[in-house]
């Protein structure tokens, strides 16, 4: 029997580029993951920088950030995307029809962004960056559907995905660092039409796209049509329960920022502190603990043999099917969590809560903070952050992989843990003035090293700072995004993974806006440190499902895998 050959190494660097450009699907994935990236770097980062500059206070900046909810929120809509066929463009394609609406609603939100003066009119600006930020979500969520649905044996799904970070890792230069050095040069409202320019040549691509034909809606979810699934009103009413408790949280959030935004005459804007304390844990209890207890109530009313089919469901409607979407995304995937894992559900729940929450909760002020306070320049901070910045996130996803491969899941996980946390007090010793980190780089020689390379001191300490930064979040990203795929269930694994995912942001954004009106208070350092205590709370969820992982392990035989 001939020996089966081992599979071909995944192709990187200007190899992957070259691919990519030889296939139209292949070529047609750069662009999507170009498209993809742009508007997250343009505005969940760059944004910032141009607030900043004109002199939005800190704790606005915090407020805005928000936006970038939709990220976290992109689950709920994407049954929407996924099975609505949208009048007038659904004869483009299924996916191409959402990317293209997108793509003009993302130039139509960069183009009012360009229009609107930030410091005179900030309601309506904010509202130009929620839209752009609603329509970039959404692509997403179209750009991930069409790469699983096009993928065949010549462009596997390993590749496009691979194509896929390509672009969106270029884009993150454009909309980051080759944004700051035109803003240096020009106003920053002709950058965002600029970039906008781009959007509408990556629109021209779209339309140029393959696509693949619609399924019939009578083959969906038949898993829930089966004898012992749930019955169709059990079903609702716990639908109606989740998705009135996802709708109040994100209205709060809505009308919190509407009214800090755009106050109405003669009064003054709310707390953005009071609203984070007061209403924030009940944010949190209304898209986590809610929806886990009636996950949990479904799972024990089909183990009883409550409210449950006794035959096969074979009616078919356009609400059911729109139901059924709707209950497959917010309710089943933490509803078969929960029962695969029991009471230890609740330990990973709050391990996903706060793993990246050190740093998540303060990285949308990264831009004022090297702009406006240590006073870098733009090229410097583009290069800094952007171009070298990059490099390093790389270099520490790398070494979480080695790290997992070495080490195991949770000792790399519990190291991702622990590394932000001192990230942290870098930057903290960074805002202070930087005594520890020019004697931590004299030491090793790293000072000496870039200054081979001209960097002068005051230089070579931003670089040393975002060195450990990007390493360090660069080993915790890789650690927990594969935790997250090995603990969700094959049966669920997109829908499952992106509502977990999403959760992973939550808190930090949320924790956005009081990190905002802090550092406008107590100043940069303090603040830098008290985010730094958060991490603690990460390190204590990771060893306690580093404890429920060893008791749960089944013994194996020796020499098995």
């Amino acid at each position: 029997m001939a020996e089966t050959a081992a599979p071909a190494p995944r192709p990187k660097g200007l190899k992957l580029l070259r691919i990519a450009l030889q296939s139209r699907k292949a070529a047609t994935m750069l662009a999507f993951g170009f498209s993809s990236g742009l508007p997250y770097a343009l505005l969940i980062g760059t944004l910032n920088a141009w607030l900043g500059e004109v002199g939005v206070k800190l704790a606005t900046i915090g407020v805005l950030s928000w936006i970038g909810l939709s990220y976290s929120f992109k689950f709920l809509w994407s049954p929407l995307v996924d099975r609505l066929a949208l009048p007038g463009l659904e004869r483009l394609g299924r996916r191409k029809s959402w990317i293209l609406l997108c793509q003009i609603v993302l130039v139509i939100g960069f183009a009012g962004l360009a229009a609107t003066d930030p410091v005179q009119h900030i309601g309506t600006f904010a509202l130009f960056a929620f839209l752009a930020a609603l329509a970039s979500a959404t692509q997403d969520v179209a750009v991930d559907a069409w790469r699983i649905d096009v993928a065949d044996a010549a462009a596997p799904v390993e590749l496009l995905s691979a194509i896929y970070q390509f672009g969106y890792r270029i884009a993150s230069i454009v909309g980051g660092a080759l944004a700051l050095v035109l803003a240096a040069r020009m106003s920053w409202p002709l950058v965002y039409l600029l970039m906008g320019g781009l959007v509408v040549l990556v629109a021209l691509i779209t339309m140029q796209a393959e696509d693949t034909p619609r399924p019939a809606s009578g083959l969906l979810h038949a898993a829930l049509t089966e004898p012992g699934a749930l019955d169709p009103k059990a079903r609702a009413l716990a639908l109606a329960v989740v998705g009135v408790s996802w709708a109040w949280a994100i209205g709060s959030i809505g009308v919190f920022m509407v009214s800090v935004l755009d106050p109405a005459p003669g009064l003054s804007p709310p707390s953005v502190g009071d609203f984070t304390r007061h209403t924030g844990p009940w944010i949190i209890a209304a898209t986590v603990a809610v929806p886990l207890v009636i996950a949990a109530l479904t799972n024990w009313l089909k183990a009883h043999g409550r409210a449950v089919l006794t035959e096969h469901d074979a009616r078919i409607s356009p609400l059911r099917t729109a139901a059924n979407h709707l209950y497959v995304a917010l309710v089943s995937p933490l509803a078969e969590l929960s029962g695969r894992l029991g009471w230890g559900v609740l330990i990973v729940i709050g391990m996903i809560l706060s793993y990246t929450l050190c740093y998540n909760i303060w990285s949308s002020f990264a831009f004022p903070f090297y702009l406006d306070f240590l006073k870098y320049s733009k090229d410097e901070v583009a290069f800094a952050s952007k171009v070298f910045g990059i490099f390093m996130t790389m270099l520490g996803i790398s070494l979480g992989g080695f790290l997992f491969a070495r080490m195991g899941r949770m000792p790399t996980i519990l190291v991702g843990a622990i590394l932000p946390i001192l990230g942290n007090f870098v930057y903290a010793d960074l805002a202070d003035g930087a005594a520890h980190i020019d004697a931590v780089g004299a030491a090793i020689g790293l000072k000496w090293l870039f200054g081979l390379f001209g960097f002068d001191p005051r230089m070579t300490r931003l670089l040393l700072a975002i060195s450990f930064e990007n390493i360090s979040t660069g080993i915790a990203g890789a650690a927990f995004v594969a935790y997250l795929s090995g603990i969700v269930s094959k049966n669920f694994t997109a829908v499952q993974y992106a509502l977990l995912s999403s959760l992973t942001f939550l808190i930090g954004s949320l924790g956005r806006g009081i990190a905002g009106e802090a550092f406008d208070l107590y100043g940069y350092a303090t603040v830098f440190r008290w985010t730094a205590a958060a991490g603690l709370v990460a390190v204590g969820f990771v060893l306690m499902e580093w404890v429920r992982v060893q008791r749960m392990a089944s013994p194996v035989a020796p020499g098995s895998a």
